[in-house]
């Protein structure tokens, strides 16, 4: 018998199926690329998605050759997707890197709204949010809420599809719809000015109740037979702690994706650090994480325009001394500006302290030391200093970019020896529920590490005056991204 996982991520649908023992018996990746209509518009068409997964999943358990015994989903967080009556898509998704409800998300800050936000349930308010594209829509496209049933989150779509049932993850609710103490937070609906959405807010689904049936319809498009438990799991940052084995207070990993986050699981939400970052119900405990706008697509980018593949990249950073020879790169290049550990919606990127004899080495390394300093700003802004660091992700792939994160936080670091780490969570996720057990007995035997990576101290000394150094500019310019601000 097998467990199908899947991953819904922003560019990449990821299928992964996995054997009683947790190998993996086959894993699959279509890709589901967001398209943007407008300047600051990020959608996803809903039917398309629906038809793509139903296609994967009728061609994966086709060449599987074996019984499944339930599927598990995951995948991206916040945004809105909104559902009419029939389950169907009431419009295309607005996704979690949407920036249209930017100016909304500003006037709400400037009214202490965001502020008064955060006491509540524990998150920063920003435009990619639920309520703040809630808000938009009330202002721009009321005929889309007027013919809505209700709102969902993406893996909450799927979910809907297959199982009949519109229903929210804890983890997905959690900002903005849950308080603190894990009930609804109904002041959220009249606090942003969304009164009439209301409505549309689903079944928050208790953890012992994130499992429902296969419906026919579903199960005949997948080749499946109906009945088969369907599993809602936390979305996908919060499954990705979960698949490295970061279950138990005080235990810190990061995603070194797209987005770059670092997190740390705890007893109990943590509101030290006012208005940055979010406070996620994970199965009894909070997940503090700092999710931030621009991760390794900063790489991919650097590696462009020195005309490099990912080991040649590896290889030219990794030729250069630490330190980068005083080179800094503030890596704050994401359209719509940074959330976490920070908020500046005009944030943006700079080189600073280049030089002529500076070379093509200085630059790949400083781009790797630079969002190596952002994990260490976020670990910093959870507060607690954990003993080891969980990574992930694609960035995880380079030995020398891992190394570089341990000696600027200091701490030993793990790899995760998944590709689809978040898939492998979900899998946890789901064994905890069906079997009625704890995340931490669920991940027993089924999380797989690769060797310890011991920072230098040498290094962790150098980086630790860089590190400074990196914030204290990084300061110094936020006076100039309000002036050059369009």
């Amino acid at each position: 018998m097998a467990s199908l996982c899947i991953d819904i991520g922003t560019t990449v649908v990821k299928t992964v199926a996995f054997a009683r023992d947790g190998r993996e018996l086959g894993f699959w990746r279509q890709p589901a690329a967001p398209c943007h209509p407008q300047n600051l518009h990020s959608e996803q068409d809903m039917a398309a998605l629906w038809h793509m997964l139903a296609r994967t999943l009728r061609e994966t358990t086709a060449s599987l050759g074996e019984p499944l015994e339930g599927i598990a989903i995951t995948g991206q967080g916040d945004g809105l997707w909104l559902v009419d009556a029939q389950g169907l898509p009431a419009g295309p998704a607005i996704l979690w890197n949407d920036g249209r409800a930017g100016d909304i998300v500003a006037r709400w800050h400037t009214a202490g709204l965001a502020a008064r936000g955060f006491d509540l349930f524990g998150g920063r308010s920003f435009a990619g949010a639920p309520h703040a594209i809630l808000a938009w829509l009330a202002e721009h496209d009321p005929a889309r809420l007027a013919r809505a049933s209700a709102m969902l989150s993406c893996t909450g779509y799927v979910f809907g599809r297959m199982t009949g049932r519109a229903a929210m993850d804890r983890s997905d609710a959690s900002l903005p719809f849950l308080r603190l103490d894990g009930s609804v937070a109904e002041e959220v609906f009249a606090l942003f000015g969304i009164a009439g959405a209301r409505r549309l807010l689903p079944e928050i689904l208790p953890d012992a109740e994130r499992a429902a049936p296969l419906l026919p319809a579903a199960a005949e498009a997948f080749g499946l037979p109906a009945g088969i438990p369907v599993v809602l799991a936390p979305y996908d940052i919060a499954c990705m702690a979960i698949g490295m084995g970061a279950v138990a207070h005080g235990q810190a990993s990061a995603i070194l994706g797209t987005t770059i986050c670092a997190q740390m699981l705890l007893d109990a939400p943590d509101l030290s650090r006012r208005d940055i970052g979010i406070n996620i119900a994970v199965f009894g405990k909070t997940l503090r994480a700092f999710p931030t706008l621009g991760g390794c697509e900063t790489i991919d980018w650097m590696a462009a325009l020195l005309g490099l593949d990912a080991p040649g990249f590896d290889a030219l950073a990794a030729s250069a001394p630490p330190g980068a020879n005083g080179l800094l790169l503030l890596p704050y290049m994401s359209p719509a500006g940074e959330r976490a550990p920070f908020f500046d919606q005009t944030a943006s990127g700079a080189l600073l302290g280049l030089k002529y004899p500076h070379t093509r080495a200085d630059l790949a390394r400083a781009t790797l030391e630079s969002l190596a300093f952002v994990v260490q700003d976020c670990l910093e802004a959870a507060g607690e200093r954990p003993t080891e660091l969980r990574l992930c992700g694609g960035g995880a792939r380079s030995e020398i970019f891992c190394r570089i994160i341990a000696g600027v936080t200091g701490i030993p670091v793990l790899r995760s020896a998944d590709h689809e780490v978040g898939a492998r969570g979900a899998l946890i996720a789901a064994r905890a529920v069906l079997q009625g057990t704890t995340l931490q007995q669920a991940a027993d035997g089924l999380v797989r590490l690769g060797p310890r990576i011991v920072p230098d101290p040498a290094d962790h000394g150098l980086y630790r005056d860089a590190f400074a150094r990196f914030r204290n500019l990084r300061d110094q310019q936020r006076a100039s991204w309000r002036l050059s601000a369009p």
